[in-house]
């Protein structure tokens, strides 16, 4: 995801073959981070982003590197992670995902910043989101989210970064098991994953695109608010929408209260 903030942190620099260099206290935290996180998301993730973390069989003593990462997507559904800085405009954001390329900022969070990380990390970035680029509906739908965004006006990315965030970041589907997560942002967080699905503070709504396009969020809180898809067909449906159409309309009916604190 992109983001206007700026970073405390400095990317790691890769070699000519997309290999970057970690410390051992890198390669520890990463190590602590995936090992505490892999029990949390059993029975919390839906059984698509199981299939992908099985599929990735992501190494859990050191960080893994962007181009073995590529050759697992590549197989599966013809991504590719790309490395890039801690963050990224909204226009090179898009036009990786128009090419089938995952941004990955090749640096990982801090000790002190173990459990929350307002940007996107290695660890976010791969264990949140590569496990569900293996599932053909969700590559699908990131693809064709690229291309719209990449064609788009600045305003019109920033909604679209609306959709991305209550689909791709932080979604819920319903199962035959329940509610289950999909959404990167949840799936990389130890507190978000048991938070979305067993608090009963946050509100969860039946997805409706209107609805999402008009919901104002906040990437500094866990979220007050989840949609809710019922199958993975309504990602594909979206691909098929007016979405630019969506947007408009939705500005035009104007953004509801926030359901946070300012």
């Amino acid at each position: 995801m992109a983001y206007k903030k700026t970073s405390t942190y400095a990317a790691n620099p890769v070699n000519e073959h997309g290999n970057a260099n970690y410390s051992s206290e890198e390669n520890q935290i990463w190590h602590e981070l995936i090992t505490r996180q892999i029990p949390i998301v059993q029975g919390r993730a839906c059984e698509e982003y199981i299939h992908g973390i099985e599929l990735l069989n992501l190494p859990t003593d050191r960080i893994p590197q962007c181009p073995e990462i590529s050759n697992a997507l590549r197989t599966t559904t013809g991504w590719e992670l790309e490395p890039v800085p801690a963050l990224i405009p909204f226009d090179r954001f898009f036009n990786l995902l128009a090419n089938r390329k995952f941004p990955a900022a090749t640096f990982i969070r801090r000790r002190e910043e173990l459990d929350y990380l307002q940007e996107p990390d290695i660890f976010h970035e791969v264990f949140g989101h590569c496990p569900m680029l293996t599932h053909q509906a969700c590559a699908d739908f990131t693809h064709t989210y690229g291309k719209l965004g990449s064609k788009s006006n600045h305003a019109d990315q920033v909604m679209l970064a609306k959709l991305y965030w209550f689909t791709i970041e932080f979604g819920l589907i319903k199962t035959n098991d329940g509610l289950r997560a999909y959404g990167g942002g949840i799936l990389s967080s130890k507190s978000e994953t048991i938070y979305c699905l067993e608090s009963p503070a946050p509100q969860r709504k039946p997805f409706d695109v209107m609805d999402v396009l008009r919901t104002p969020y906040r990437i500094d809180i866990v979220q007050p608010i989840y949609f809710v898809i019922d199958s993975f067909d309504v990602l594909f449906n979206l691909i098929e929408m007016d979405l630019i159409g969506l947007i408009h309309e939705a500005r035009r009916l104007g953004m509801h209260t926030p359901a946070y604190s300012e």
